[in-house]
C-alpha cells in the first residue's frame, strides 16, 4: 500500500510533466541510440521503457540506433581488422557484411521484440527500404598532411524520403531505423547513424534531436566528466572542435549536430543512456541531465537557462 508521501510525490511529478506534455503532443521526437545500449538487456530495456512513454503520451518518435560495438566483436570474431580515421569506421567489403548482420539482423529485431513487450507499436525500416534513404559512395576525403582517406562503402547522403516515415507516424506506428543505405544501382553503403538521424531530423522538421550515447554530454575538457557543458550553440561547438577538445567519438556528433541546426532543427540533446531515466528528465524538466545546444545561446528562454538544459 503505497503511503501518502508516495502519492504526493506521484501527483507532484505528474503535475510537473503535465506542461511539458502538453507542449510536445504530436510532435516529432527523433532519437538516436548507440549500438552500446543494447549490448545489454537490462539497459535495453530501461531505455526502451522510457521511449514508449514518450509515444504513450503522444509524442511522434523516430529512433535510429547504431551498432559500433557488436560489429567491431563480430570482425573481431571473424578475424576482420576494424578501422577508425577521426571517429569515423572505415567499411570494407567483408565490414559491410558485418554492418548488414548486426544493424539489420540483430540489433532492429532485438529493439523490435522489446518493443512488443513493450506494447510499442513499433515497424523496423532500414535506409535501403522504399529508397528511404538515397545515399552515394563516399570519395576518397583529403587530409592535411597524410594521404587521403577511402572509407569503403560508406555512403553520404543525398536525400530522405520522409514521407516514408510520415506515413507510419501517421498511423501511430514508432519507425525503428538502421543506418544502412544503398546507392541507385542496389549498391549497400554503411552511414554514420549520427549522421543519419541528423537528416531525417531536418526532413521531418523535427521538435527535438536527441542523441544519446555514453558520455554525460559536451565536456569542456573530455578527461573531466565533472566538466559537463548544460548548453552551448554553435559557434561554441566549432570552438571546440578547432581547439582539439572533442574526443574522436564526439567528432561525427559534432558534425551532425551542426548539420541538423543548420537545416532547421531547433534543439539538439546529447545525453547518457548510462544515467538512469535521462531521456525523460531531458524531456519532462527544464534542469535535464546532459548538453543543449542551439543555434544561438540568445535564442534559448530564461527557464532553459535557469535550469541548465
Amino acid at each position: 500500500m503505497t503511503s501518502k508521501r508516495e502519492r504526493a510525490i506521484v501527483v507532484s511529478a505528474l503535475k510537473h510533466a503535465a506542461p511539458y506534455i502538453r507542449l510536445f503532443k504530436g510532435k516529432v521526437f527523433v532519437i538516436k541510440v548507440g549500438g552500446e545500449v543494447f549490448a545489454d538487456v537490462a539497459r535495453t530495456g530501461a531505455f526502451m521503457e522510457q521511449v514508449g512513454l514518450l509515444h504513450q503520451v503522444g509524442i511522434r518518435v523516430v529512433l535510429i540506433h547504431g551498432g559500433g560495438p557488436q560489429s567491431t566483436e563480430l570482425a573481431a570474431a571473424l578475424g576482420l581488422d576494424t578501422t577508425f580515421v577521426d571517429g569515423r569506421r572505415v567499411t570494407d567489403d567483408a565490414s559491410l557484411n558485418v554492418a548488414a548482420m548486426v544493424l539489420n539482423g540483430q540489433i532492429n529485431t532485438r529493439i523490435l521484440a522489446r518493443c512488443r513487450d513493450l506494447q510499442i507499436p513499433a515497424v523496423g525500416i532500414s535506409g535501403v527500404d522504399a529508397g528511404l534513404i538515397r545515399a552515394h559512395k563516399r570519395p576518397p576525403v583529403e587530409r592535411a598532411g597524410s594521404s587521403p582517406v577511402d572509407y569503403g562503402f560508406v555512403g553520404d547522403i543525398d536525400a530522405v524520403e520522409a514521407d516514408i516515415l510520415r506515413k507510419q507516424l501517421d498511423n501511430g506506428l514508432m519507425p525503428v531505423v538502421s543506418p544502412l543505405s544503398c546507392d541507385e544501382s542496389g549498391m549497400l553503403l554503411n552511414i554514420n547513424a549520427d549522421t543519419v538521424a541528423a537528416a531525417i531530423a531536418a526532413e521531418l522538421n523535427a521538435e527535438k534531436l536527441i542523441l544519446a550515447t555514453g558520455a554525460p554530454g559536451i565536456l569542456e575538457d573530455v578527461n573531466d566528466p565533472g566538466s559537463l557543458i548544460s548548453y552551448i550553440d554553435r559557434a561554441a561547438l566549432e570552438k571546440l572542435r578547432a581547439s582539439g577538445k572533442l574526443a574522436d567519438g564526439m567528432l561525427p556528433k559534432a558534425a551532425a549536430i551542426e548539420a541538423a541546426i543548420a537545416n532547421g532543427v531547433q534543439r539538439v540533446h546529447i545525453i547518457s543512456y548510462k544515467l538512469p531515466d535521462s531521456l525523460l528528465l531531458e524531456v519532462f524538466t527544464n534542469e535535464g541531465t546532459g548538453t543543449l545546444v542551439v543555434d544561438d545561446i540568445k535564442g534559448l528562454t530564461p527557464a532553459e537557462q535557469a535550469g541548465g538544459t
